[in-house]
């Protein structure tokens, strides 16, 4: 049978909605009993396990084949809807911000037993920062962990000239998270919810931005809205009231440097990389510059016919990046 911790990892592991080390913990427990002798009840355990799995995935396909809905015709041009996979592990991000989105997938995970207290999950998450520090590939991440749809609104279809149009069409947005749960992004918020005390504001976008907060404050549905900004003094104050979590990305230090890099470069050999040299060279770059510049290394191992990573080369890819808040010469 299984020990007292077998079955304290077991609670936990449900507890925090973790199946894959549920399973694993429940397979120790078979494979104890079937060598005790238990061999009946360790295959109806392992049998046990196997369907759950299969009904897990099959749970998992059904909800990456849901169409995006389409109230009035018109949704489909305001949504573009993706399918992710990404996970927690593949972000790197500060051990604060990390825990921070952990704590907001374990309460959407245990929502049902949030709302058994009269409590509610971590459901509207602000993300402020430079660009490509990850905040969009934090809001795959939520849709990949939790097995939900991504749904970027495209802003460039809501916001029009015309009086009363947009806030009609942020009502679409609105009513289809009520109809089809899942993550919603609105990246660069701040052409929605800028400043209304801004001097050059126009009557227009005053209404847009109220509007959006009220549908924000009224929204009482079970998905969750992911809202992102380059520029966060351009936002309106009220905003950040309509927020539960509000996270705050940076560029990337030294030991998340290596990280990025490290990860991106673990099918080459890469251990005679000099650290020394790289890491300086690549201070001041965002996530996603890094990323581009180890690729930019990489493919000119591979062209070169070698599997090894040269220091040189990668210093000299990331010295070609732009850093942030610079601005490339104006060419004659």
């Amino acid at each position: 049978m299984a020990t007292n911790d077998q079955l304290k990892a077991l609670v936990k592991s449900h507890a925090d909605g973790d199946d894959p080390q549920f399973y694993a913990v429940a397979m120790q427990v078979a494979a104890k009993a079937a060598r005790a002798g238990q061999s009946r009840f360790a295959q109806e355990l392992r049998d046990l396990v196997d369907e759950l799995r299969k009904r897990t995935t099959s749970q998992t396909r059904v909800t990456s084949v849901v169409p995006v809905a389409r109230p009035r015709g018109e949704l489909g041009s305001l949504l573009t809807v993706s399918y992710t996979e990404a996970r927690l592990a593949d972000l790197v991000l500060s051990p604060a911000l990390t825990e921070r989105l952990r704590h907001v997938l374990l309460e959407q995970r245990q929502r049902d037993m949030l709302a058994r207290h009269g409590l509610h999950p971590a459901r509207r998450l602000l993300l402020i920062g430079p660009p490509g520090t990850g905040k969009t590939s934090t809001a795959r991440v939520i849709a990949g962990e939790l097995g939900l749809p991504l749904f970027a609104i495209r802003l460039d279809s809501i916001i029009t000239k015309y009086m009363g149009e947009t806030a009609a069409k942020l009502r679409l947005i609105f009513d289809a998270l009520v109809e089809t749960r899942g993550v919603y992004l609105f990246d660069e918020v701040d052409a929605l919810a800028g400043d209304r005390a801004a001097p050059n504001d126009v009557g227009e976008i005053r209404r847009v931005l109220n509007s959006f907060l009220q549908f924000l404050e009224e929204d009482t549905s079970d998905s969750v809205i992911v809202a992102a900004t380059n520029h966060p003094q351009l936002l309106d104050n009220a905003l950040y009231r309509r927020f539960d979590t509000i996270m705050d990305f940076v560029l990337p230090d030294d030991q998340s440097i290596r990280a990025v890099i490290g990860n991106r470069l673990a099918s080459f050999r890469a251990s005679n990389v000099s650290w020394p040299r790289v890491i300086p060279a690549a201070r001041g770059l965002s996530h996603a510059e890094i990323v581009t510049a180890t690729e930019n290394a990489a493919k000119r191992t591979v062209l070169n016919g070698r599997d090894r990573i040269l220091t040189g080369d990668l210093v000299a890819a990331l010295a070609e990046r732009p850093r942030a808040g610079a601005h490339p010469e104006p060419i004659a």
